[in-house]
């Protein structure tokens, strides 16, 4: 069996970070616990069995706070599918999981020396996320 699919590019689409004041940064400084990470997958077909990945990690709050930060990143995977996949569910599969997987490690890496150098050094992203299960869990 061969690939079925290769990475061709990845980069840092969108990268922000907004804290507006100090006040804020006290505020969040005490109350970052309560943030939440979401994530997001996106793509687009290219040309010649090319696709573009984007995969956004928001750490934001949720509660209707005057002083918030705001953290987010839009991280592009560019891919080559094999020939071999045909199939709508194999390709989801690939831009659902196994590229996720493959480059999850570059992005928390990259997303956490975000909100570290934003001033807030002892976070860290508790749960891994498991892509396969939320794959999974998208079809039961």
């Amino acid at each position: 069996m061969t690939e079925k699919f290769k990475i061709l590019g990845k980069y840092i689409k969108d990268l922000s970070s907004e804290t507006p004041n100090i006040e804020t940064f006290l505020f969040v400084k005490d109350n970052i616990s309560k943030y939440q990470l979401n994530i997001d997958i996106t793509s687009k077909a290219l040309k010649n069995k090319l696709i573009e990945i984007n995969t956004t990690l928001k750490f934001e709050d949720k509660e209707q706070n005057e002083k918030k930060s705001y953290y987010e990143i839009v991280y592009a995977t560019i891919i080559r599918v094999s020939d071999e996949i045909k199939e709508k569910k194999d390709l989801e599969k690939i831009i659902l999981c196994d590229v996720p997987n493959a480059i999850y490690p570059d992005l928390e890496k990259i997303f956490l020396n975000l909100i570290h150098d934003s001033g807030h050094p002892g976070i860290k992203i508790e749960k891994k996320i498991d892509f396969n299960k939320l794959y999974n869990e998208r079809f039961n």
